[in-house]
């Protein structure tokens, strides 16, 4: 199942450019990850709600959410994953600007204020997106556990989720990505 699972993100996700990519951190690498192709993919999400669901698990959350857009499919796959094992699990999503009508919350789902919760991240680089997602669910009133990620580029994340008292678990890093360019 793991093994599968990179198979397809390498397959379609990876991108590598001589010239680099700028990340959301703003920073510019040679390697790319459009977890997008991956986490909408059909093949894909069964593979990734057991698989992060694995992870998740430990913490004995009560909710999952992250940063929209990149943790929308997550969210849906580890909540599917959770029901499929009986676990009630709600799911959340972290706006990156509040509703300017209605509830004009930065939190959307059937959560509430003292739950434990699970933050889901595509990748992590520096920490910012999951850093910003764990801020807002704190300051909903959730209490944050820990973050899970799909991918860790090794590039400052984990040590400044860590510092906040947000130990981060990985499925993969970026270092699993062999560099087809040598």
């Amino acid at each position: 199942m793991r093994e599968k699972l990179f198979r397809l993100l390498k397959e379609r996700a990876y991108l590598f450019r001589e010239e680099g990519f700028r990340l959301a951190s703003g920073r510019v690498s040679r390697h790319y990850l459009d977890c997008k192709r991956v986490t909408l993919f059909s093949e894909a999400l069964p593979l990734l709600g057991r698989l992060l669901w694995e992870e998740v698990r430990e913490f004995e959350p009560e909710a999952v959410g992250g940063l929209t857009l990149g943790a929308d499919p997550l969210v849906a796959a580890v909540c599917f994953a959770a029901g499929l094992e009986g676990y009630t699990l709600e799911g959340f999503i972290v706006r990156k600007e509040p509703k300017g009508h209605g509830t004009q919350r930065y939190i959307e789902g059937h959560v509430r204020p003292g739950m434990r919760a699970v933050i889901l991240e595509d990748v992590v680089t520096t920490g910012g997106s999951a850093l910003k997602a764990c801020g807002r669910a704190e300051e909903f009133g959730l209490k944050v556990l820990a973050v899970v990620a799909l991918v860790d580029r090794e590039e400052g994340g984990a040590e400044a989720l860590s510092e906040r008292g947000f130990p981060l678990r990985s499925l993969f890093r970026l270092r699993d990505f062999s560099n087809p360019a040598g």
